[in-house]
């Protein structure tokens, strides 16, 4: 049962798994949307989009000489497309297919003269059907939606407090919607050898860019624990990365992710839930840095030396 009255959300992946499916989908038609406009960055930067005060947005997409955009507000449960020019369309976010909400979206858009084209088939999972003929995923939990926003929320303000710290080469805190997850990452300044890709309906190059310098990643997604996880990992994992010992306690090394997890409910259940996690991001960096030797001292600047 999802409840609303903890500080950090608490709720069960296993109570909203058909409403996070539908909802991982609709991200992805407009996150294509987003792309199909936005001039490229690195490591697909300008594809993500944004937790913010109603929801999840693509940011300003240019368009013409304006620009327009489109946000999920978890709290109205409609997704508002506006322009520049004042115009805007909204799509009511409600148990319906992701085929009708694509043809929605696509509506509003054209209402508003943008009309993208996109690839209109989902990436990073097994079974990718068409947006127009997906008739599969159709569930929306208003209340479950808004929790894990909320949940996004509370991961993206302790991320950009250890993102802070470092003044080399770094993301924003964006959310991907190929894997759903809210994502921040750092970088050594070293280029990385050619990832070898693996990720479902998903080629191998689009791999190669996101990863073609040496990284150490982070992120939660809602999956890896009973009310989804906090991950952490390094490319080109060095040696000793898996036995390194990190904190929390809760934490620990997946063999078949490669990677860290700390399980969502071990945070929202700490007596100090934003110590705990930042405890995680930074002994699972320190653990990158130190096996690969990263130049950290010309990396990293506490906050407190900035002032």
């Amino acid at each position: 049962m999802a409840d609303e009255t903890f500080t950090w959300p608490r709720q069960r992946v296993a109570a909203w798994a058909d409403t996070r499916d539908t909802l991982h989908m609709w991200t992805q038609v407009v996150g294509k949307i987003r792309m199909a406009y936005a001039p490229a960055v690195n490591h697909w930067w300008h594809v993500t989009l944004y937790p913010t005060a109603r929801g999840l947005s693509t940011s300003a997409v240019p368009h013409g000489d304006g620009v327009f955009d489109l946000e999920f507000d978890f709290v109205d449960h409609r997704l508002q497309v506006r322009s520049s020019d004042g115009r805007s369309r909204a799509v009511t976010l409600e148990p319906k297919t992701v085929a009708v909400f694509y043809r929605e979206t696509l509506a509003a858009l054209a209402e508003l003269g943008v009309e993208p084209q996109i690839h209109a088939v989902p990436n990073e999972v097994e079974t990718a059907i068409p947006f127009a003929e997906d008739d599969v995923h159709l569930s929306y939990d208003g209340a479950a939606a808004r929790l894990f926003w909320r949940q996004l929320l509370q991961a993206q303000r302790v991320f950009e407090r250890f993102r802070s710290d470092f003044v080399g080469k770094q993301s924003p805190v964006h959310y991907f919607w190929g894997a759903m997850d809210l994502a921040y990452t750092r970088f050594s300044g070293r280029t990385a050898p050619d990832h070898p890709g693996g990720a479902p309906n998903c080629p191998p190059w689009v791999m190669r860019e996101g990863y073609s310098h040496e990284l150490a990643s982070f992120g939660f997604w809602p999956g890896g624990g009973e009310e989804g996880a906090f991950y952490a990992y390094a490319y080109p994992e060095p040696p000793g990365y898996p036995e390194r010992a990190v904190g929390p306690e809760a934490a620990y090394y997946d063999k078949t992710m490669h990677e860290f997890l700390l399980p969502y409910e071990a945070v929202a259940a700490a007596t100090d839930p934003d110590a705990a996690l930042t405890e995680f991001l930074r002994s699972t960096y320190v653990a990158a840095a130190d096996l690969a030797d990263w130049d950290r001292p010309a990396l990293e600047q506490p906050p407190a030396e900035r002032d």
